[in-house]
Parts: structure tokens; C-alpha cells; sequence
């Protein structure tokens, strides 16, 4: 099944790019100097990642613990 139809798949597919694209702003900031087009959404994931690291964080967190324990 797709992730898009899964909604836990989902929000695990969502987490995980918000946090690569964070931790890629942060080491190779050049890279996502683009704030429209394609790179945009990437710019953005990016954004979300650092001003709401601390509810990203709690959202990897229940995510691991629902795919490790359900």
C-alpha cells in the first residue's frame, strides 16, 4: 500500500522530510537558498523543522514508539 493511503505511513513520510531537510539546511545551507519552485517545498520543510523542532521532535518521538510497540 502507498504511503499516501496509510496514514500513519504518511505522517512517517512527512516527519522524515521535514527532518533531512533541516538537518540539510543546517550542514550545506547554500543548497536551500531557493525559496520558490521545486526547492521551495524543500526551503519550507526546512523552516518547519527549525522553529517547531521541539513538537517535530515530540512527532518523531510518537512516531517511533507507535511503529515500535503497533
Amino acid at each position: 500500500m502507498s504511503a499516501l493511503f496509510n496514514f500513519n505511513s504518511f505522517l512517517t513520510v512527512v516527519l522524515l522530510v521535514i527532518c533531512t531537510f533541516t538537518y540539510i539546511k543546517i550542514q550545506f545551507p547554500a543548497i536551500l537558498n531557493d525559496r520558490t519552485g521545486f526547492r521551495g517545498f524543500f526551503w519550507k520543510a526546512a523552516r518547519i523543522g527549525e522553529r517547531l523542532s521541539p513538537w517535530v521532535a515530540f512527532g518523531c518521538l510518537a512516531m517511533g514508539v507507535s511503529t515500535i510497540f503497533f
